[in-house]
Order: C-alpha cells, then structure tokens, then sequence
C-alpha cells in the first residue's frame, strides 16, 4: 500500500523551508491525481512563492480566520486550487474564530474536485475558510484585489486615530499570463496605479505557458514597462525557487509608500516533472504515476508516499505565520478595546460595521414616490434613495464609470476617493465598467 502521512518518513537532510515546500507541492500533485482532474503544474512551480508570503510576510491569525485587519491573499489563478487547500492545510486555519476543525483535512484535500467536497476544483469563497474571494475566471480575482486595498485604505481613513491603527492591512496576489491577458485586470491595474494603492501586490507568474502551448502564440507584450506605464513598481526574481530574492522583492512591497508593486517571477510549471516540466502537458491535466514518481525523487521525496505531511511542517507553519498573526490579532483587539474607552462613538460604529449591522433607523429617510401619470426617472428617483441611505450608513460608499451626473450616484456634500485622500465617499472608476464591478465584489468582501 502506499504510504500514508502517518507511516511515511519525512525526507532526510532537508531544512524545514524545502520540507514544507515540498509538501506543497507533493499534495498538489497527489490530489490532482486521486482526481484525475485538475492543475498541477503551476502548483508545484509557485509553491516557494506562496510559503515564502505566506511564512514571512502574510499578517494572519490562522485561529481567526476573519480577523477584520488581517491580510488578503488572493489566487486569482484559481485553476492553480491545490495551491491554495495546501497552504490552508498546512498552515491549520480553523473553520472560524473558536472552532476546532479544521477548515481544510486531509481527508478534504483526498477527495479534491469530488461533490461536496470543500475542494473545489476553484475556490469558492463560501466552502470554506482561507479563500478570501472566488476565482477561476481568469482576472477576477485581480480586479476584486483591487477593491480590497481600496477598502483597507478607505477603513483606515475612516476609522484610525493617532495611537489606534485599526485598519492597515495589506493585499496579496498571485496571477497567471492568463489573468494578464484579461481586460478586467489591465482596467484594474489602472485604477490601482491611478489611486496609488501602496498597500497592493500581484505576484506575476512569468512561466509562458497556457493550455494551447506556449505564451508566444498570442502574448507578446512587455509587462513591466505596461504596469510602469500603468504608475506600478516592478520588481523582477529570475527564479522562483529563490526564496531570498522573492523576500527581497516583497521587502520591497512593503517599503513602498506611492505605488502598487508588481513582482514578476520566472518558473518552470510542474517543476521537478522529468517530462512535463516546463511544458504545457502539465498545466491542466494530472502528471501521471510515472511522471509524480519522477518528480518526488528530484525533491528527495519517499517516491511512493501519498498525501504525506511530515509532522514538522504544520509546527513550521505555527512557529512562523501563526506566531505572528496571533501577536498582530492581540495587539489590535487591544486597540479596539483602548478606542472603545477613548471614542466610544467611534466604537459603537465600529461594532456595528464589524457585525454588518446597520445603524439604527437607517431606512426611515428614504423616500417613497407615489403612482402618477408620468413619474419620475428611475436614476432620479435611485439618487434621491442613495442620498437618503448615505446619510444614515457611513460606509456606504460608491460610484460610476464616469457617469455620476447622468445616474445620480455622486453622494452631496461628500468628497472623492482619490491619491491622497483615502477617506472620500465617490469613488471615480473612470470608463473602466469591469474593472469596477470586479473592485465592488472586493470592496463588499471587505465590508463596505
């Protein structure tokens, strides 16, 4: 029989970084197989990327996993899923705040792809906890992105005092060429770089490879000179499994005070496949047996384990991300506390918003328009209803692609979100339809 995460041996002589990205990758792998459906291939060339987020930068408290003030991560490849499910298993995050399940087993990652699994073949944000958006239309998961540091940036504004940082957190995301490629991301990365969303990083997958073969058959652009175009800072690591230079590069992210950062990483998709590495034969279909035997002996991996989880990962996990998320999550419940004795209006308003309760009485000022002959317009009688909501909600917020004197959305008396000025009410999309709607589903993820 194969061997099982409780009866195989871990590798010997592998520092515990390598281990756990190994595990990554191998759990991919393995669940891709058992599907007989699925991507393995950008998994297993992204996950040195993903652990090195995820173990020294990411502020997340896996024991809480809707923390107000944690950090985003976002795969907007979604088809790259396993990626994902490992990361949430390995790291331990919880159903919820208190719960003792986990929000990913094993036994959930074994039955990846299968009905009713919380393994999607793409993530879905409502299955289960660590998936901070839905994605698998390509470039989605960008443009939601965006609306997320929108929101931190808007909430911080709105919310923060001197002494009490309550909102400040930051957006991570990994893309594909795929994503890219897609409209709604470049209309994103505009509005991102117009806005000087510093608290905003893509992590580009530069592996020039898609389903049909290579990139070149119909991509051919200079990425980085577009998003320097675009008012982003580029950032560029020759190999992703070069942990150090990927550190740097996000050392640099978090440095940034003026721009959102774009960090453009060279891989092999199905790195360590001694046939299917670097090939497209590897991106939407399982490797085969022989291929997986392959790649886990150039790990230094058992060939033959399945689903193997050296018990030294998940501590690694907890002794790095979960250490840090839980110390970020206690310091900022005391803020929250100390606000309450210093602004208890502030703090009422902040339970209210945290518990999507809306303020007492919110609907009485909206108007009611009686039958008549003619009537009114309904973008007439829509903005008389926003204005009436705006002043009752303060984080009602919102927008048009450049047609607030036509529709009647620019809320009176209110000033626009802009560079500069986080704490506007207007936002200005400009004529950038679906990179707007794709920020709203972020914004909303994000409570306003």
């Amino acid at each position: 029989m194969p061997a099982s995460s409780a009866t195989a041996r871990a590798p010997h002589g592998t520092d515990l970084d390598h281990l756990a990205i190994d595990t990554i990758r191998t759990l991919s792998m393995d669940a891709v197989e058992a599907a007989k459906s699925g991507h393995p291939g950008t998994p297993m060339a992204l996950a040195p990327v993903a652990f090195t987020i995820w173990k020294d930068f990411l502020r997340y408290d896996p024991d809480a996993p809707a923390w107000p003030n944690r950090d985003r991560f976002v795969l907007s490849c979604g088809h790259a899923s396993m990626l994902l499910y490992s990361l949430i298993h390995l790291a331990g995050i919880r159903r919820g705040a208190g719960a003792k399940e986990p929000a990913v087993s094993l036994d959930d990652i074994r039955r990846f792809r299968q009905l009713d699994s919380v393994c999607a073949g793409h993530p879905e944000h409502h299955m289960t906890a660590g998936i901070e958006t839905t994605t698998g239309p390509l470039g989605q998961g960008c443009g939601n992105s965006v609306g997320m540091a929108l929101a931190s940036r808007w909430l911080g504004a709105h919310f923060n005092r001197p002494g009490h940082t309550l909102f400040d957190y930051d957006t991570y995301v990994l893309c594909s060429d795929g994503d890219l490629m897609e409209g709604v991301a470049a209309e994103a990365a505009s509005i991102a770089g117009h806005l000087g969303l510093a608290n905003l990083c893509w992590v580009y997958d530069d592996n020039s490879i898609t389903i049909e073969g290579e990139t070149h058959l119909a991509f051919s652009e200079n990425v980085a000179e577009r998003f320097r175009g675009l008012g982003w800072r580029v950032e560029q690591v020759a190999d992703a499994n070069d942990t150090a230079a990927l550190a740097g590069a996000l050392r640099g992210f978090k440095a940034e005070q003026k721009k959102p950062t774009l960090i453009i990483v060279k891989s092999v998709i199905g790195y360590g496949a001694p046939k299917k590495a670097g090939s497209h034969e590897s991106h939407g279909a399982p490797l085969g047996a022989e291929e997986i035997k392959g790649a886990k002996e150039a790990y230094g991996w058992p060939a033959d384990a399945q689903f193997l989880v050296p018990s030294e990962v998940p501590a690694h996990f907890a002794a790095t991300l979960g250490a840090r998320g839980s110390k970020a999550r206690a310091a900022w419940e005391k803020t929250v506390a100390d606000c309450a004795t210093a602004a208890p209006t502030l703090a009422a308003e902040l339970g209210g918003f945290l518990a999507g309760r809306l303020p007492d009485g919110w609907e009485k000022g909206i108007p009611s328009f009686p039958a008549d002959p003619k009537g009114l317009a309904t973008r007439v009688s829509s903005g008389k209803v926003l204005q009436a909501i705006s002043a009752a909600v303060p984080w009602f917020i919102g927008g048009s692609a450049d047609l607030a004197p036509s529709t009647m959305t620019l809320i009176q008396a209110e000033t626009s979100f802009g560079p500069g000025h986080p704490g506007g009410r207007n936002l200005h999309f400009g004529i950038r339809e679906h990179g707007m709607a794709a920020a709203c589903n972020g914004m909303a993820l994000s409570g306003l």
